[in-house]
């Protein structure tokens, strides 16, 4: 029987208390709260901030934070209605849609990760996949395990004589921007025919299927037997699914963990300037195909969205919980659930950028 996603994370972040409830989309708030945070947004960085704000709920008398998972596109589409205090998303915002919020916007990368190639394949504990070939299983022009190109790759490895069933996210996704758009730098033919995009439009091939959210596709994949798809590396650690090891920009095959996203990261450059239209510093940064020899290739910041003008009580609230996610314990948290811990130049820079939450 798979357990949800939500089960894995009370048991590999509960203090002790197996009774502790969190639900699949949210923490249950708490009544007496004086002060009630509500978020929305991208399901890739859940895990890690289910842990945060929990711990922070309970360390700050009368706030009480509640964030649901329900997509990076979603949370955009929440914190430009105004129907959330903040929102979290991997894709940050277009300056299209920061244009819309009237409040004006910060955009706070508190931590990272990685997306990994997620596999059922009896009896398979390594796979490696060449850089010219995950993209083309992605196209649907490769689509048995006994293609010629993966047994070369994996010589010592039985592969099943099987189709690949490839499994996407069925929603609107940052995790899906942050893939396409690596798939995008590396492969022309992926740039041409699907692109970067939230909604990635997927080959129709019979051995595509879908599934909502990160969670759903690990589900997917744990009960199809042949099935590979993409998942952050923190639910894959926290179900139990191994990932395939990538070929890189300078051609090692890396596996994915805090290492090699750490030296992904540090080819990052942030923009000098301020978003569009505001005096807030800039801090949307992005490594599609980052250089280094142990660098995993697919790695991404995740975003906080918080606005700028606010109710004075919410904004001081918000700038105490984003000084809590980058604290030294609070990031040292990040390996155990398969994130990337931020570097301290970094965590200088949202610092910084916090004192816009008026």
């Amino acid at each position: 029987m798979l357990l949800p996603l939500t089960a894995i994370l009370i048991s590999a972040c509960s203090d002790g208390s197996r009774n502790e409830k969190i639900s699949t989309n949210s923490l249950a708030p708490d009544t007496d709260a004086q002060i009630q945070l509500n978020g929305s947004g991208a399901s890739f960085p859940f895990p890690i901030y289910a842990k945060w704000f929990r711990d922070f709920s309970r360390s700050e008398t009368g706030v009480q934070v509640d964030y649901q998972a329900v997509g990076s596109s979603a949370g955009i589409q929440d914190f430009i209605a105004g129907a959330v205090d903040f929102a979290a998303s991997d894709a940050a915002m277009s300056d299209d849609e920061i244009a819309e919020v009237k409040q004006g916007v910060v955009l706070l990368p508190v931590t990272a990760g990685e997306v990994v190639l997620a596999y059922n394949l009896e009896g398979v504990d390594e796979l490696k996949l060449p850089r010219d070939v995950y993209p083309e299983i992605f196209l649907g022009n490769i689509d048995h395990w006994q293609d010629p190109r993966i047994i070369a790759a994996n010589p010592n490895v039985v592969l099943p004589d099987s189709e690949i069933t490839v499994v996407t996210r069925a929603d609107a996704s940052g995790t899906s921007y942050v893939f396409t758009g690596h798939l995008s730098a590396i492969n022309d033919n992926f740039q041409s025919a699907v692109g970067q995009s939230t909604t990635p439009i997927w080959p129709g091939g019979a051995n595509f299927v879908s599934a909502p959210k990160n969670d759903g596709i690990a589900a997917e994949i744990k009960q199809t037997p042949g099935a590979i798809g993409y998942v952050t590396y923190g639910v894959a650690k926290l179900t139990n699914l191994p990932a395939a090891r990538l070929e890189n920009k300078v051609g090692n095959f890396v596996s994915p963990g805090p290492a090699a996203g750490g030296a992904a990261l540090a080819s990052a450059q942030f923009p000098s300037g301020t978003l569009p239209g505001s005096t807030v510093p800039n801090l949307i940064a992005w490594v599609p195909d980052p250089s280094g020899n142990n660098a995993y290739p697919i790695v991404s910041f995740t975003w906080l969205l918080v606005y700028v003008d606010q109710d004075n009580d919410k904004a001081a609230a918000m700038r105490r919980l984003v000084d809590y996610v980058l604290t030294d314990e609070a990031q040292a948290e990040a390996d155990a659930l398969g994130y990337i811990p931020l570097p301290q130049n970094v965590r200088e820079k949202v610092r910084e950028a916090t004192q816009y939450i008026k």
